[in-house]
């Protein structure tokens, strides 16, 4: 039996997460150049996003790479993650909460350690979808099309019944050559609508035309 299914991001889609400007205020309080963060913590940043690195290790590596004390380092991780997660786009999550039980739902998100934990207590994700695949549990990210692949295995569906979601025009491109079905993000109104026409559509191979 096939199912329709949907897979939506996190960041930018399930949150609105604005630029804060919070890795700039850290550089001006510690008197450090434009890009200096970024740059002695890039290795970091890879390596908790494909889950190379623990969370205790990135709060030692920030606390050794910027000069921070253990204070410094919790309020700078906080920064950190107070952009990460944003706020809940609520309006999307309630229609999303609205489909349950009528197709396959699932979340794709190139994520950093620690991100489930902090999401399904803020937002509880968990209960809106059947399977979260994040990039820093299974050392992935998109637009890697391993990515997807393994949001379709965890989901048990076929590629080009699922339409993906996310608000990276790369991201959106490598679903397509992926197999499935993909709507570039941009606002709740036509994804709402992109989601019920591919919803109308049904499963491919059940006597209907999938949408491109």
């Amino acid at each position: 039996m096939t199912f329709s299914c949907v897979i939506l991001d996190i960041g930018g889609v399930l949150e609105i997460t604005p630029e804060t400007g919070w890795v700039r205020r850290w550089e001006e309080r510690l008197d450090l150049p434009l890009g200096t963060v970024d740059e002695r913590m890039h290795d970091v940043w890879r390596a908790g996003s494909v889950g190379g690195i623990s969370e205790r290790e990135v709060h030692e590596q920030v606390s050794t790479r910027l000069g921070l004390d253990g204070p410094q380092a919790e309020a700078f991780m906080a920064d950190l993650w107070a952009e990460y997660l944003g706020t809940p786009n609520e309006e999307l999550i309630d229609y999303v909460r609205g489909l349950r039980g009528t197709c396959r739902l699932g979340i794709l998100s190139n994520s950093f350690v620690g991100a489930r934990e902090r999401e399904t207590t803020l937002y509880h994700f968990d209960e809106l979808v059947e399977q979260i695949v994040y990039s820093h549990e299974i050392g992935i990210e998109k637009p890697d099309p391993r990515a997807f692949e393994a949001a379709c295995a965890a989901l048990a569906v076929r590629p080009e019944d699922c339409l993906f979601i996310d608000d990276v025009p790369v991201n959106v491109e490598a679903a397509r050559t992926a197999g499935m079905q993909a709507h570039l993000f941009e606002d709740n109104a036509r994804t709402v609508t992109r989601i019920a026409a591919h919803l109308e559509t049904g499963p491919v191979g059940q006597g209907r035309l999938p949408l491109g």
